[in-house]
């Protein structure tokens, strides 16, 4: 498994987490999973296509999160039923935003530590 998938990983597991504690809930297992495993299960399938781990770059981490993340987040709300009106959007946006943030903190270690 690559370490940089690994970085993306906890990258993702800590925006679901601080989405959490921003809105008053736990962090459990359960509000993870249910965060981020549908945004996972759409960067798995693209990542492969996209070369995001066989060929490292920002533009292919740019290129799988400005897929992955949206439709990630429309599987999520598919799934448990939630509206696609005016607060899906703003939370979308928001969650594009901090998301990306964290992405580019841990790749961006990553690349100070050498690892990338």
């Amino acid at each position: 498994m690559s370490p940089l998938f690994l970085l993306d990983l906890l990258a993702l597991l800590l925006f679901a987490g601080v989405g959490l504690l921003s809105h008053g809930q736990a962090v459990s297992a359960g509000g993870l999973a249910r965060n981020v495993l549908p945004v996972l299960f759409v960067w798995l399938l693209l990542s492969p296509f996209l070369g995001t781990y066989r060929r490292p770059t920002w533009a292919n981490l740019l290129l799988t999160w400005a897929i992955a993340l949206p439709a990630g987040l429309w599987l999520r709300q598919m799934v448990f039923g939630g509206a696609f009106g005016t607060g899906f959007f703003v939370f979308l946006a928001v969650a594009m935003g901090f998301s990306l943030l964290f992405l580019l903190l841990l790749r961006g270690l990553a690349k100070l530590l050498r690892l990338w």
